[in-house]
């Protein structure tokens, strides 16, 4: 293990024995270390195993494994069942009573249920506004109903708090969410949504990447959700399929109460007359019942006869309605079957049914009322539960109080009109110029010559992920813009982004590999002169920085995908060197409403990147609009060095003959720029002339060539444009810029060639050589 891992322990080393195609969740944790169950081992609880496996059958309208349920009951004496809730409002009689009567029969079946209350979900899908405090409110009045209902009489429910659970174990629960979104395509993961298409946002896809590690990451045996919930359930056993998870998630679905009205195929929190709400009193009941849509003789789509069936039968067993004689009388059913046969030969009719329902109802709730009304704690929850002004929709609420402002929203604005604190406006003028040619684009000028008059070490932000040998762009490129950047005062963070490699899927996706190849990058920069001895370079691995303050960064990731859709993102997919065309995993929705949080999490005044990472910049800039932030991140996009073919509009790393290697030795890079395209005459799209723009010039400070005429005179050229002017003419050749060009590229990877000669450095360079480049 490497001392970086020793110290933080945030990405543990895999044994090489490991395939590279091995997945984040296999390599940080199990996804579920239960032993292969035997179906003929005798049941272990008081029950019998039919009985267990009836009772815990007769909850779900739906269950997706029933043998593998059979099995888990016959070895496991406290199967884990999960269920989640995402506070949001007033609690219906759904969420509430039937919840209730569902948690109750697992646990009287030897279950141990883990029900996790959703708050982070919650915020991420815009519930309550987006406001925490009010999700916490709402979180702790559901706890307080089914309390007052007598939810977990045996001691067997656990209530978990999403946030909590998540921030005391960031190393296991990111990972895997990474891992989900990576291993499935968009359209698999728009249908875990019930949102319309065009509707869709970032976190419309985060959410099901989340919902699904919730399941592997509480180590749940059993999914016991709504039918509306089915679709992430088995999203959870697909992905099982493709880690080789043993033992799957058995998924218990129950079924959905429609709405009072006709036509509602779903209780509404926003509607209240669809829905009996816990809180309800009686007199409200029985209005509600007494509108409800309940035709004669008819059974399916009557909500009121559904109510029946799953709450009052389920709750008392029996079901009394009081009638004149003349009307049949009074009579208590004793099941549901019995009822529905009365109903539909009109032997009992709606006007029977709706009185004695709400007044089944307004015993079960009773308890409810009491206790919100003698318990004070209760009594102040619903209170604010009542005013609460709540929003479903995917639009955010911008008005935020101080305390729900994410850490992008607090930074000072600039003055434009303040004296500046540097020394004189020549020294200002100095650091613009030498910032601005950094940049083949700023946007915007201004704001960056504000920035420099007011704050003496800006901050500036690149980043990258370790993908394999370091191409020269990467390596000398980098190294003069970074140190361009340091000489003018700013502070460079380069983000090695190993959680984002695994992301997109670098290196086969195996962290061993990623850290390896992130050190070798380390270990080139040293070598060719960045300037890393004065503290004004951070070298910060984002698994490492995420992880100890992920409170700070994942609401901010969350906050950039509730406000963004889902085609404003995959605009920016190219930055992963794929187009929009491709066939996009949630990864690549993911990716930058990561990356466009890095910059805010790092406090960047400067992105500092290149042209193919605009489109993420430029979000950035309109995550700001959104937040109101008056200082927006300032994008600095250094020019793409093209391939060294003809028609390659950038290097690539498995294409070797299209760029110079760090540490590419003489002859093979005599050889690649003898094969390069390079044109007479012709100085755009030439790259053996971007070489001399960008890298030797910048490095060296002049080029010398030698003329293959007779009288073989060399000419030391000290700017580019004095070359341009001879190759334009003719007066240069492609036969004299190469042997030169090659020369000085020799001259300046020497130093990289040394460091790897022996010792450590050449072991790593040794390790990363035999890896299978990745795109």
């Amino acid at each position: 293990m490497s001392n970086r891992q020793k110290k933080n322990c945030t990405i543990p080393i895999i044994s090489s024995r490991c395939s590279t195609t091995t997945s984040m969740a296999e390599q940080l944790i199990p996804i579920q270390e239960v032993k292969s169950l035997s179906i003929d081992e005798t049941p272990k609880s008081g029950m019998t195993l039919e009985e267990r496996l009836k009772f815990i059958r007769s909850i779900g309208e739906e269950c997706i494994g029933e043998d593998e349920l059979r099995n888990l009951l016959a070895n496991k004496d406290e199967p884990i069942c999960f269920d989640a809730f995402q506070p949001s409002g007033r609690m219906h009689i759904a969420l509430g009573v039937m919840k209730m009567i569902n948690v109750n029969k697992l646990t009287s079946a030897g279950c141990r249920v883990k029900m996790m209350i959703a708050d982070l979900p919650a915020f991420l899908n815009n519930k309550m506004g987006g406001d925490p405090k009010k999700i916490e409110i709402v979180g702790k009045y559901f706890i307080e109903i089914w309390k007052s209902l007598g939810m977990d009489s045996l001691g067997k429910v656990e209530f978990l708090w999403s946030s909590e659970e998540i921030y005391s174990h960031v190393n296991e629960y990111w990972p895997l969410v990474l891992d989900i979104a990576r291993t499935n395509k968009l359209p698999r993961l728009t249908n875990c949504c019930q949102v319309e298409q065009d509707e869709i946002s970032g976190a419309q896809i985060m959410c099901p990447c989340m919902q699904c590690a919730d399941i592997f990451f509480l180590k749940a045996d059993i999914c016991q959700q709504g039918m509306d919930q089915r679709e992430v359930n088995i999203l959870a056993r697909e992905y099982c399929d493709g880690t080789e998870g043993k033992n799957k998630p058995i998924i218990l679905s129950h079924h959905m109460l429609p709405g009072l009205q006709q036509g509602q195929g779903k209780m509404s929190n926003s509607e209240v007359s669809s829905a009996i709400f816990m809180d309800d009193d009686q007199a409200e009941v029985n209005v509600k019942i007494k509108k409800a849509y309940c035709p004669p003789k008819v059974v399916e789509g009557n909500p009121c006869l559904e109510y029946l069936k799953y709450i009052v039968f389920p709750w008392f067993k029996e079901f009394s309605v009081e009638r004149k004689a003349e009307f049949g009388g009074a009579k208590t059913y004793n099941n549901y079957e019995e009822l529905v046969v009365d109903y539909e030969r009109e032997a009992l009719h709606p006007g029977d049914v709706k009185p004695a329902l709400s007044k089944a109802l307004n015993k079960i709730l009773q308890p409810v009322r009491d206790h919100f009304a003698n318990d004070s704690n209760a009594k102040e929850l619903l209170k604010k539960v009542k005013t609460f002004s709540r929003t479903t929709s995917t639009k955010v609420d911008k008005k935020k109080t101080k305390e729900q402002q994410t850490p992008a929203d607090n930074k000072k604005p600039l003055a434009v009109n303040d004296t500046p604190q540097s020394s004189s406006e020549v020294a200002l003028e100095e650091r613009f110029q030498i910032i601005r040619t950094v940049g083949e684009e700023c946007i915007q000028e201004d704001e960056l010559r504000n920035l420099l008059a007011h704050k003496d070490e800006p901050i500036c932000y690149d980043g990258f992920e370790p993908s394999g040998r370091m191409h020269i762009a990467q390596g000398v490129m980098k190294t003069i813009n970074v140190n361009r950047l340091t000489s003018a005062g700013c502070k460079v963070r380069v983000w090695i982004a190993d959680w984002f490699a695994f992301l997109n899927n670098k290196m086969g996706g195996d962290l061993e590999k990623i850290e390896v190849v992130g050190n070798y990058f380390i270990e080139i920069w040293k070598a060719s002169g960045m300037d890393l001895s004065r503290g004004k370079v951070e070298l910060l691995w984002s698994s490492e920085e995420i992880n100890s303050r992920s409170r700070e960064y994942w609401p901010i990731v969350m906050d950039i995908a509730r406000k963004n859709k889902l085609p404003r993102l995959t605009r920016c997919c190219q930055i992963m060197g794929r187009t929009e065309q491709d066939e996009l995993s949630g990864a690549q929705i993911l990716y930058p409403c990561m990356q466009c949080a890095d910059i805010f999490f790092l406090k960047a005044d400067i992105c500092q990147l290149g042209m193919d990472q605009r489109k993420v910049n430029v979000l950035a800039r309109e995550y700001c609009d959104d937040i109101k932030r008056k200082n927006k991140p300032i994008i600095l996009s250094h020019h793409m060095l093209p391939g060294l073919q003809q028609g390659q509009t950038k290097m690539s790393k498995s294409d070797a003959s299209s760029a110079i290697f760090m540490e590419d030795e003489a002859d093979v890079v005599n050889h690649k720029i003898e094969m390069a395209y390079c044109p007479p005459k012709v100085v755009d799209g030439n790259p053996c002339l971007e070489y001399l723009k960008y890298i030797v010039f910048p490095k060296l400070k002049e080029f010398t060539v030698v003329s293959s005429a007779e009288d073989g005179r060399a000419k030391t050229y000290q700017t580019y444009e004095d070359f341009v002017v001879d190759y334009e003419a003719e007066a240069l050749r492609p036969d004299d810029v190469k042997p030169a060009l090659s020369k000085a590229l020799n001259i300046i990877l020497q130093p990289v060639r040394d460091h790897f000669s022996s010792g450590a450095p050449r072991d790593l360079l040794e390790r990363v050589k035999s890896y299978r480049v990745t795109r």
